[in-house]
């Protein structure tokens, strides 16, 4: 079984509240599951709120669009 590593994005709040600063994070080389096993993810807040999450450098810029980043 080939297991597919591309470019991974995050999309996260920093917290819970309203005002909270929308960040991305972006992984290279490695896979979405990978990431998400592990108890905690490098460069994000434990207390932070990920809002969407996708593989690929065309979901990475649909992202800045949709978030203004």
């Amino acid at each position: 079984m080939k297991i597919h590593k591309d470019l991974v994005s995050i999309v996260f709040k920093t917290s819970n509240r309203s005002n909270a600063r929308t960040k991305i994070k972006t992984f290279r080389n490695k896979c979405i599951d990978d990431i998400l096993n592990q108890k905690k993810i490098v460069g994000i807040p434990e207390n932070a709120i990920i809002l969407e999450i996708g593989m690929g450098k065309r979901l990475k810029e649909k992202y800045i669009q949709k978030y203004k980043l």
